[in-house]
Protein backbone atom coordinates (compact mmCIF):
# COMPACT_ATOMS: atom_id res chain seq x y z
CA UNK A 1 0.00 0.00 0.00
CA UNK A 2 2.35 2.63 1.11
CA UNK A 3 2.46 6.20 2.82
CA UNK A 4 0.02 8.45 1.35
CA UNK A 5 1.84 11.60 -0.57
CA UNK A 6 1.27 14.08 -3.01
CA UNK A 7 4.68 14.44 -4.74
CA UNK A 8 5.47 12.34 -7.62
CA UNK A 9 6.71 8.83 -6.80
CA UNK A 10 9.62 9.31 -8.79
CA UNK A 11 10.58 12.32 -7.15
CA UNK A 12 9.98 10.69 -3.92
CA UNK A 13 12.06 7.25 -4.75
CA UNK A 14 14.89 9.58 -6.16
CA UNK A 15 14.87 11.62 -2.19
CA UNK A 16 14.60 8.30 -0.55
CA UNK A 17 17.53 6.72 -2.15
CA UNK A 18 19.48 9.26 -1.28
CA UNK A 19 18.83 9.29 2.41
CA UNK A 20 19.34 5.61 2.72
CA UNK A 21 22.56 6.07 1.02
CA UNK A 22 23.29 8.45 4.19
CA UNK A 23 22.85 5.23 6.37
CA UNK A 24 26.79 4.24 6.61
CA UNK A 25 25.44 0.41 7.35
CA UNK A 26 22.41 0.26 5.42
CA UNK A 27 23.27 -2.83 3.14
CA UNK A 28 22.73 -4.56 6.91
CA UNK A 29 18.94 -4.79 6.36
CA UNK A 30 19.26 -7.05 3.13
CA UNK A 31 21.92 -9.12 5.48
CA UNK A 32 24.44 -8.54 3.51
CA UNK A 33 28.08 -8.39 4.96
CA UNK A 34 30.79 -5.22 4.93
CA UNK A 35 33.11 -7.16 2.89
CA UNK A 36 29.99 -7.90 0.31
CA UNK A 37 28.63 -4.40 -0.02
CA UNK A 38 32.03 -2.86 -0.60
CA UNK A 39 32.99 -5.69 -3.36
CA UNK A 40 29.77 -4.15 -5.14
CA UNK A 41 30.32 -1.62 -8.19
CA UNK A 42 29.10 1.70 -7.32
CA UNK A 43 26.15 1.21 -10.01
CA UNK A 44 24.99 -1.86 -7.88
CA UNK A 45 25.06 -0.21 -4.42
CA UNK A 46 22.82 2.15 -5.82
CA UNK A 47 20.82 -0.34 -7.11
CA UNK A 48 20.56 -1.78 -3.65
CA UNK A 49 20.05 1.52 -2.00
CA UNK A 50 16.93 2.06 -4.24
CA UNK A 51 15.43 -1.25 -3.77
CA UNK A 52 15.57 -0.66 0.34
CA UNK A 53 14.18 2.69 -0.52
CA UNK A 54 11.07 1.24 -2.38
CA UNK A 55 10.94 -1.85 0.42
CA UNK A 56 10.55 1.32 2.96
CA UNK A 57 8.07 3.05 1.07
CA UNK A 58 5.32 0.29 1.26
CA UNK A 59 6.39 -0.99 4.53
CA UNK A 60 5.94 2.05 6.57
CA UNK A 61 2.14 2.39 5.52
CA UNK A 62 2.23 -0.19 7.46
CA UNK A 63 4.90 -0.30 10.11
CA UNK A 64 5.66 3.63 11.34
CA UNK A 65 9.10 2.72 12.55
CA UNK A 66 11.85 0.44 10.87
CA UNK A 67 15.74 0.04 11.69
CA UNK A 68 17.69 0.20 8.76
CA UNK A 69 21.26 -0.43 9.95
CA UNK A 70 22.21 1.88 12.64
CA UNK A 71 19.45 4.70 11.81
CA UNK A 72 15.67 4.26 12.53
CA UNK A 73 13.61 5.57 9.69
CA UNK A 74 9.75 6.88 10.97
CA UNK A 75 6.90 7.92 8.92
CA UNK A 76 5.24 11.21 10.33
CA UNK A 77 1.67 11.12 8.57
CA UNK A 78 1.03 14.28 10.58
CA UNK A 79 3.95 16.36 9.10
CA UNK A 80 3.64 14.29 5.47
CA UNK A 81 7.58 13.37 6.06
CA UNK A 82 9.82 10.05 6.61
CA UNK A 83 12.38 10.95 9.02
CA UNK A 84 15.81 9.36 9.05
CA UNK A 85 17.53 9.42 12.17
CA UNK A 86 20.73 7.88 13.90
CA UNK A 87 20.64 8.38 17.74
CA UNK A 88 19.04 11.53 18.68
CA UNK A 89 20.12 13.06 15.47
CA UNK A 90 18.20 13.91 12.30
CA UNK A 91 20.36 12.20 9.39
CA UNK A 92 17.49 13.46 6.64
CA UNK A 93 14.54 13.94 6.03
CA UNK A 94 11.98 13.28 2.98
CA UNK A 95 8.62 15.26 2.51
CA UNK A 96 5.89 13.37 0.88
CA UNK A 97 3.90 16.46 -0.59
Amino acid sequence: MGVKHGRDYGDILTDLTAAVGRISDSYTFFEMEPLEWHSLSDEERVEVQEALAEDLFFALGNEPIITVGSAVVIYDAASHRINFLIGEEELDSVSLI
